[in-house]
């Protein structure tokens, strides 16, 4: 069943850029990496729960931020109201600027509120929504939750040095491929799109099926 409850207003150029999205594309595969993800989210919702999603890669730099702001952008849209979303790593470096510049270019509106060798940046998805506040860090840093949640890994690196997350209710994986590896090609630009698009496309499935009433 999908999700037909009156969604929420975006940013004019992102609800543009999620009419481009196609979730009919995702294969029975990918699909089925998904569905952990929604069972835990509906369980949330059908027990009138917080819903708290902490996503985590190796250096939460790129791929962790993705997954987090697409997330909680979907859950907006759709009306899934008590959603939480997190990003952390193995280790703390900072947001990669090719990250933000691909969200800007999805519709994002970025400020950056501190500047340093780790910014911290202001990231919206329309006016009235609360800005979502991204900064690398490690996957336990105080800003994160330390109970329940969904402990998501998107890289096969942090799945394999994170054995045990503590307070994670749930270890879900679905990895994506490291856009890092077009870094200084001429096709750095497209691949961080195209990553992009996966997650945003990947996550308008996860949302659209979930069940408010």
């Amino acid at each position: 069943m999908i999700n037909s409850l009156s969604k929420v207003n975006l940013f004019s150029e992102i609800e543009e850029t999620l009419k481009q999205l196609n979730p009919a594309s995702l294969s029975q595969e990918r699909k089925e990496t998904l569905q952990p993800l929604i069972d835990f989210i509906q369980s949330k919702v059908s027990s009138k729960q917080d819903i708290r999603l902490n996503f985590i890669c190796t250096h939460n730099s790129r791929r962790s931020h993705l997954t987090q702001i697409w997330a909680q952008t979907m859950a907006q849209y759709f009306n899934i109201r008590n959603t939480f979303c997190y990003s952390g790593g193995t280790e703390a470096t900072a947001l990669f600027p090719k990250v933000a510049e691909t969200l800007i270019d999805a519709g994002f509106a970025i400020q950056t509120i501190a500047a340093g060798t780790n910014p911290i940046y202001s990231i919206k998805n329309s006016d009235n929504n609360h800005p979502i506040i991204g900064f690398s860090k490690k996957y336990d840093d105080e800003f994160n939750p330390k109970s329940a949640f969904a402990a998501i890994l998107t890289c096969s690196q942090a799945d394999g040095g994170c054995p045990f997350i503590a307070g994670a209710e749930k270890r879900i994986l679905i990895s994506y491929e490291d856009p890092k590896i077009s870094d200084n090609t001429p096709q750095q630009t497209k691949t961080y799109k195209d990553r992009s698009v996966q997650i945003a496309t990947e996550f308008l499935y996860v949302f659209a099926h979930i069940k408010l009433s």
